[in-house]
């Protein structure tokens, strides 16, 4: 498109998000005065604020059909002229395309030409929308299937779907809870670089958690799924409950995807139970949970803590916490909890009580402190 206008050009889809950007080697695009803050925003951000989006709308771009000039206007961060190009697919407005205007700028010829361009863009993006859709199934089938032959299937019509992509490295990334058991209540993902796949998998009794399959450049940059996970919690639990993201390990081999889904839930669950360690966790960071989120639940009902995480003991309970959170300093324990050294030692005298546990005794700390931190899962 930059080439057959001789203009540099953007692609953003209906949400304003950016798709692509095409520079045109010119005098004028190394202009800084080319550059205006929402054009520079639209690159570096890869979106728009909601602001430039209903601005921009006002001039009827999602309903036209053909080009809309758009004149330059300072005051709204607009120093250069717009040429909208829709993007459409039987008559649905899937984006648009979004050249600088100037003078002489491009003929009602070109623009004509353009126009067909953006004919086969809205077929690519829906192929696009179509081939993620065609991978649910198998992704979902790969992140939940047991070990055996229909693990194996599965693994196998991944590969199919994904071609080439298949060699590439991958990692999972988990949201939860997710409001929708449609994959596609995602939209603001489709715009992130390496997003591959998506489906939705039971989360809990009744909920539903999002699975979202990144394409990373190499294991040691996450960049992408970390950049996936936050835009996917914008659209987890707007006004409602809290959502949190887990991202595993990054993976080379697709039969390791189920390993890494259980990472990526189990730095989810471990968000959901440690807030310092969302909103989005990475399974490397979570710490002791890399093991207690592998435990069976009834494990925070040891028989020896039972009494002490009853509610009628919850300050005891968190007092017991920090205590072994501060690795039984007591000077830093009693700062944190804001209570004296001596209230400290009287409710830890009550803790050992009400548990036969010596906090004396290594062991019996270990006890203790798995079955507070197993409480919160």
């Amino acid at each position: 498109m930059s080439a057959l206008l001789g203009a540099p050009a953007t692609l953003e889809n209906r949400d304003f998000e950016l798709i692509a950007f095409g520079a045109y080697d010119s005098d004028e695009e190394l202009d800084a005065s080319a550059l205006d803050p929402v054009r520079t925003r639209s690159i570096l951000t890869r979106r728009s604020t909601a602001a430039v989006r209903a601005w921009f709308e006002g001039f009827g771009i999602t309903r036209a059909s053909g080009p809309v000039r758009i004149p330059p206007t300072p005051e709204a961060g607009v120093y250069r002229g717009r040429i909208c190009l829709p993007v459409r697919h039987r008559s649905v407005v899937l984006g648009y395309v979004w050249l600088l205007d100037g003078e002489p700028g491009p003929t009602e010829r070109q623009l004509a030409a353009a126009m067909e361009v953006t004919g086969r863009i809205g077929a690519l993006l829906v192929d696009e929308v179509q081939h993620r859709a065609d991978l649910t199934r198998e992704l979902r089938a790969v992140l939940t299937a047991e070990d055996g032959w229909r693990r194996d299937m599965a693994i196998a019509e991944l590969r199919t779907g994904l071609g080439e992509r298949a060699e590439a490295v991958h990692t999972v990334v988990c949201v939860a809870p997710w409001p929708s058991a449609d994959p596609d209540d995602a939209p603001s993902v489709r715009t992130v670089p390496g997003a591959v796949a998506r489906c939705t998998v039971p989360w809990g009794a009744t909920g539903q958690s999002l699975a979202l399959l990144v394409r990373l450049r190499s294991p040691d940059a996450p960049a992408p799924a970390l950049a996936a996970a936050a835009r996917l919690l914008e659209r987890a639990a707007p006004g409602g409950g809290p959502a949190v993201a887990g991202v595993a390990v990054a993976r080379r081999a697709l039969a390791e995807l189920g390993a890494a889904w259980q990472e990526a839930t189990a730095a989810a669950r471990a968000a959901l139970a440690e807030p310092r360690l969302g909103p989005v966790a990475s399974w490397t960071s979570i710490g002791p949970y890399r093991l207690l989120t592998a435990l069976p639940p009834r494990t925070a009902r040891d028989p020896a803590v039972r009494e002490l995480l009853s509610p009628a003991h919850r300050e005891l309970a968190r007092t017991a916490e920090v205590f072994l959170d501060c690795a039984g300093q007591a000077g830093r324990a009693a700062a944190e909890l804001g209570i004296h050294r001596q209230t400290l030692y009287y409710r830890l005298s009550r803790v050992e009580r009400f548990t036969g546990l010596d906090l004396d005794d290594g062991e019996d700390r270990l006890l203790l402190h798995m079955a507070l931190k197993s409480r919160r899962l």
